[in-house]
């Protein structure tokens, strides 16, 4: 009886299952459909197999948007979440210091992709904009659209200012759920201040730093407004990310099969290594588990 209650609970969830698969489904196999065919027009279009994967996989400017894609994720997961840790152990635990931190860490997030880039693009003018202005004081040509380490560093630390705060609510968040005794306990053995975050905060953090990781893996290779409004996408092709590239061709060029195609591999790319990192992460999460349990 409690079998067939349970059951008659997956009616609930069947209203997602079916937006999922008008939002996502039934959209992704058009795109399939689109990459195995070469459009002229709305009535002639031919077969082409998989002609278009194996253009776009051979295409240097998709190598090279790929490139430069994986190096900005990886160095803005390398800056975000160590700095996101840091933020949340230094945030306040209790009163209304703890409720005013809360709010001005989140202010960031709040803010429309594209109002970050437009925020960026002023400041970091040298002319009306505080960042320009300083750096050029102190003596450095600043140009974010004639030098590409300059714009490179620029949607970095944009990025970081913008997304470091969701790793930093994250991470407070399993601060907060570890049990006092905890400390209580590291306090009786007196314990240093890293043992007490290696041992005790850092294996507590381990799930939402899973989560705020691949979130934070898949939006990175995934944006598109921030680098646009900035630097869009220059100087020359420096700051062209893999989303840029692909609107380029579909809505530019309006290479519906090419584009087709590049979006496949675009998901899948996504796809593997988000379950790279959370197959990873989960192995040695389970490592760890055993470990200690043998220990024990």
């Amino acid at each position: 009886m409690n079998k067939i209650e349970s059951n008659k609970g997956w009616l609930f969830v069947l209203p997602v299952f079916i937006v999922v698969a008008f939002s996502a489904v039934i959209p992704l196999m058009t795109v399939v459909n689109y990459s195995v065919q070469d459009v002229f027009d709305a009535n002639t279009r031919f077969f082409t197999g998989t002609e278009w994967y194996r253009t776009m996989l051979n295409d240097p400017q998709l190598q090279g948007a790929l490139v430069r894609q994986f190096i900005f994720s990886f160095t803005i997961l390398a800056i975000e979440v160590p700095l996101g840790i840091l933020v949340a152990l230094m945030m306040p635990k209790k009163g209304w210091q703890a409720s005013l931190s809360l709010v001005l860490v989140s202010l960031p997030l709040l803010i429309p992709l594209n109002v970050v880039g437009t925020i960026w693009q002023i400041f970091t003018r040298t002319d009306i904009g505080l960042m320009g202005w300083g750096v050029r004081e102190l003596g450095y040509a600043y140009n974010i659209s004639r030098n590409s380490g300059d714009a490179w560093a620029t949607i970095i630390l944009m990025d970081v200012w913008h997304w470091t705060p969701l790793i930093a609510l994250l991470c407070y968040s399993g601060l907060r759920a570890i049990p006092e005794a905890y400390y209580q306990a590291a306090r009786i053995d007196r314990a240093s201040r890293w043992a007490v975050f290696r041992y005790i905060q850092l294996p507590k953090l381990t799930n939402v730093l899973v989560i705020g990781v691949l979130i934070r893996f898949m939006d990175s290779f995934m944006i598109y407004a921030e680098p646009f409004v900035l630097t869009g996408g220059g100087p020359g092709s420096s700051t062209t990310f893999l989303s840029q590239a692909l609107t380029a061709m579909a809505i530019g060029q309006f290479d519906l099969g090419p584009a087709a195609a590049f979006s496949i591999i675009y998901f899948l790319i996504i796809l593997a290594v988000s379950f790279v990192f959370y197959t990873t992460i989960m192995h040695m999460q389970k490592d760890k588990t055993t470990q200690k349990t043998g220990d024990s």
